[in-house]
């Protein structure tokens, strides 16, 4: 897939998990022959990136989906009633359903509960540092995890609900210390490793399994 970027300086690959592809990023004035041998000859990377992503996980029965910290069984069974009732327990989220496919129905419902559940976290964090954030969103980011600007409004990747607490925490220590520091300077480092709970664990989490959150959903 070839992404012309205004910003791209250079020839790059970039893999997106989600979509389980390789984006070929282009700089505006680039030869596209020459942009296309580029790719040609890291074929062998390009092919190793995508057969090392693991299986998607779909919204079926059966499926493993782990959930703010907690592995819960997903339930689906046929029920009486035309509205969609989902439960969520300490290990099974049951889903009651005449839908023959309730996958987007799961999807809305995890992207609710991640807004109120990292928005509480979030919410938290601001205040230890006795900052107030002026806006929460959750939503699916492509490139990063969160953001955050110095005038509190924080957006996080509602995926981070698939991820372990100690990453959950670090992404949000992370994105909180922009509150005080705009930059990823020095001093942004010290207060980020400070507000988290396990700084090591869950930054070492992300960087080596993040993208694999992007493997659980109804776009699996």
């Amino acid at each position: 897939y070839v992404k012309i970027s205004p910003k791209a300086k250079r020839l790059a690959l970039r893999l997106d998990s989600k979509a389980r592809r390789v984006n070929l990023v282009i700089p505006p004035r680039a030869s596209l022959k020459m942009a296309y041998k580029f790719a040609e000859l890291n074929q062998n990377w390009i092919a190793d990136k995508i057969n090392g992503l693991p299986r998607p996980v779909p919204y079926v029965d059966g499926a493993i989906i782990p959930i703010m910290g907690k592995e819960r069984t997903l339930r689906i069974v046929r029920g009486t009633s035309k509205v969609t009732h989902i439960d969520l327990s300490d290990d099974t989220l049951l889903v009651t359903t005449q839908l023959d496919d309730p996958s987007p129905r799961i999807g809305r419902f995890l992207k609710t509960l991640a807004l109120t559940e990292l928005g509480k976290l979030s919410h938290a964090k601001a205040a230890e540092l006795n900052k107030k954030l002026s806006k929460f969103v959750v939503r699916d980011m492509k490139s990063r995890w969160g953001s955050c600007s110095i005038d509190g409004r924080m957006t996080l990747s509602w995926r981070l609900i698939f991820a372990p607490l100690s990453s959950i925490d670090y992404v949000i220590s992370h994105e909180s210390a922009h509150l005080i520091h705009p930059d990823h300077g020095r001093n942004f480092w010290v207060l980020c490793e400070k507000l988290s709970l396990d700084f090591a664990i869950g930054h070492a989490w992300m960087q080596k399994n993040g993208s694999a959150l992007a493997r659980f959903g109804e776009n699996a």
